[in-house]
């Protein structure tokens, strides 16, 4: 399955083969996020895609915007989210 880069520029793949590398420095940047009550700024940020969904390619109605974020960003949005329920 063919997935895009993100902005971390780091391909999904590599994240998943190399899942238990990083974990103690990124624990204690995610730790620190939370103590601090902010996520880092570049976790933030999406890559801006236009998926063509049907009909005429010339009408951009016909299109939805798409936004590839972070993989780190998500993991800790899941984490925090995880913590509320």
């Amino acid at each position: 399955m063919y997935k895009s880069m993100r902005p971390d520029v780091i391909h999904p793949k590599v994240w998943r083969e190399l899942a238990e590398e990083p974990t103690e420095p990124l624990s204690i940047i995610a730790q620190q996020s939370w103590v601090i009550g902010k996520a880092q700024e570049n976790w933030r940020l999406a890559n801006v895609l236009s998926l063509y969904k049907t009909d005429q390619k010339e009408d951009p109605a016909n299109y939805r915007p798409v936004g590839l974020t972070s993989m780190l960003g998500k993991v800790m949005k899941q984490i925090i989210l995880s913590g509320n329920t």
